[in-house]
């Protein structure tokens, strides 16, 4: 049996005590850290208040706009704003704020801040309680593809053009799959060139699991794979696919907020 959904604290699952980094440090250096620890994540403060969360967003943005990243520094590409929590909010809570408000989250003691909750901490918690309901109502069928001979740089916008973080290369065995996650890990390498084949820098063959299974073993999949994405196969072929926010959706749409006063205790903070 799982652990009740509505009794999980964020502070067992959130990321204690992240690490910031200062708006004026080079982007560069901000990019090797994040990529050395596997980081999608990092807070861009030089205070005591955060002024927000830079992502790979915003790297991938800049590279796309064919900005030279060894130029730059943090405070150029920007950063997403984020939503601030307390300590007393649930993982369920945690949920709802992040889907609602289509935001990253930061959980604050005070005026100190604590801990973030990033989707993968929330697959993690979510992989120990059960949720038999679909996945079709929050996945889209909608995947979109490129070949292994496209340049990096061509993916790159079409991922920024597309708003998506991912985009599947069809034509490789298994199907071959190109994330923010390995732009971001791919960038720091002397040998890597943005005129690359996209194939060269990609993860293959795709983890996928069939079409019809439930959330529960969605999220398990992801959290034991250590993925955000997940194909899902038909007869053999790819149909569609589900990330870790849309896990974070079914959940949230399932269950109510815990304690709906809790809503007027979070602050957006738009830097």
């Amino acid at each position: 049996m799982g652990l009740k959904i509505t009794n999980l604290p964020i502070s067992n699952y959130m990321t204690a005590y992240p690490i910031s980094v200062d708006p004026k440090v080079p982007l560069m250096e901000a990019i090797n850290f994040m990529a050395e620890r596997g980081f999608g994540n990092l807070v861009v403060s030089d205070g005591v208040i955060p002024k927000g969360i830079l992502t790979e967003r915003e790297i991938l943005k800049a590279i796309a706009d064919s900005k030279d990243l060894h130029k730059l520094k943090v405070q150029d590409v920007g950063w997403q704003p984020y939503v601030r929590l307390s300590l007393g909010y649930t993982v369920l809570d945690a949920a709802h704020q992040m889907i609602r408000k289509k935001s990253r989250l930061l959980v604050f003691e005070g005026d100190k801040l604590v801990g973030i909750i990033t989707v993968s901490d929330l697959l993690r918690a979510f992989r120990k309680t059960q949720n038999d309901s679909s996945l079709d109502d929050v996945i889209s069928t909608k995947v979109e593809k490129c070949k292994s001979s496209d340049s990096v740089f061509d993916v790159v916008k079409k991922l920024h053009e597309k708003r998506v973080g991912s985009i599947i290369i069809d034509d490789m065995k298994g199907y071959g799959i190109f994330t923010e996650r390995d732009l971001l890990t791919h960038i720091t390498s002397d040998e890597f060139n943005i005129h690359d084949q996209v194939g060269k820098h990609s993860s293959s063959p795709m983890i996928v699991a069939n079409v019809g299974i439930t959330v529960h073993e969605a999220a398990s999949i992801m959290a034991s794979k250590n993925i955000k994405r997940l194909g899902l196969v038909k007869d053999g072929s790819l149909v569609s696919m589900a990330t870790a926010r849309d896990i974070v959706d079914a959940y949230q749409s399932v269950y109510p907020v815990t304690n709906p006063y809790l809503e007027d205790l979070s602050e957006y903070i738009s830097g």
